[in-house]
């Protein structure tokens, strides 16, 4: 199979579009031929090494943890899912960026999803689902989103305004027209956030969410005034120190089958920024890197 695959940990010029062993599905697991594959923060991380200590991989890999495609090939004991049909997923920390990948979690993709938009779901919306489950009940509160408008954090503003939450969502300006077409109420991040969110939100900020690991997470706890009340997806190292639950990405179908479900109902449509060829997955890493995409970049295999 043709995938991009890099030799050694370093920048995106370690990065080639060469031919691969096969994967095969252990018990399971499953595979599909992939349609295209999720850019995410994780994968350049592990590419470039900055990672090696707590999340190393056997070189030459792949990278990419989600994609979306047909299957093709199934393991021991999987039930409910059958060759020809279109799935998205997850997979291990690398192997998504390829003509096959082995998936461990995965859906039905909605077929209201363009195969970009289905590739852009994986990792973003059981990231998000996570770190709303830890907040508990949604329904009639009002929930602070920092670092709104990245994949995770788009994801999740649609999430929570699904479950009857009203959404104060954090960006740059030139994302704020972006959070109030999913449903949020946009503000900017840094200096004078309270003061900001105390004139949206008078009656005070039930909860928050953080996405962007910005520093904020301190700031988030005194505007909702409960660190229990506060869940983060990205500075794991300051939520112990002040309390902040802590949720993972999990490679768990049912979150995967919830955001389906969403879709289906027209309530959660993945937003992909840009959309790259294999041949460019160079250039897909490097704009990644940049920091600041709006939603989620994919490649096209």
């Amino acid at each position: 199979m043709r995938a991009a695959r890099y030799h050694e940990y370093g920048s995106v010029e370690t990065l080639v579009v060469e031919q691969a062993p096969d994967p095969r599905p252990g018990p399971g697991e499953i595979r599909i031929r992939v349609a295209a594959a999720g850019v995410n923060p994780v994968d350049w991380k592990v590419r470039s090494g900055a990672v090696r200590e707590v999340l190393p991989v056997e070189l030459p890999a792949i990278p990419g943890r989600d994609a979306v495609g047909v299957v093709d090939g199934t393991g021991e004991g999987v039930r409910g899912v059958g060759i020809g049909d279109r799935v998205f997923g997850l997979g291990g920390v690398t192997g998504a960026t390829a003509e096959l990948a082995v998936l461990s979690a995965w859906a039905q993709a909605p077929a209201t999803w363009t195969d970009e938009e289905a590739a852009a779901a994986g990792l973003a919306s059981v990231t998000a689902l996570s770190g709303l489950r830890a907040l508990g009940p949604l329904r009639g509160r009002t929930l602070l989103i920092e670092g709104a408008a990245g994949g995770v954090g788009s994801a999740a503003v649609e999430f929570a305004v699904a479950r009857g939450a009203v959404v104060i969502g954090t960006a740059s300006e030139r994302n704020h027209e972006f959070l109030a077409s999913l449903g949020a109420v946009p503000t900017t991040y840094g200096a004078g956030l309270t003061e900001r969110v105390a004139a949206l939100a008078p009656d005070g900020v039930d909860l928050a969410l953080d996405t962007a690991a910005s520093g904020s997470l301190a700031g988030l706890v005194a505007i909702v005034g409960d660190p229990a009340r506060v869940s983060t997806v990205a500075d794991h190292a300051n939520a112990q120190r002040l309390g902040v639950h802590t949720a993972n990405a999990e490679n768990d179908s049912a979150l995967l089958a919830e955001a389906a479900e969403l879709g289906r109902l027209g309530r959660y449509t993945p937003r992909v920024e840009r959309a790259y060829p294999l041949e460019r997955i160079a250039h897909a890493h490097a704009y990644a890197e940049r920091g600041h995409t709006r939603g989620k970049i994919v490649v096209r295999v």
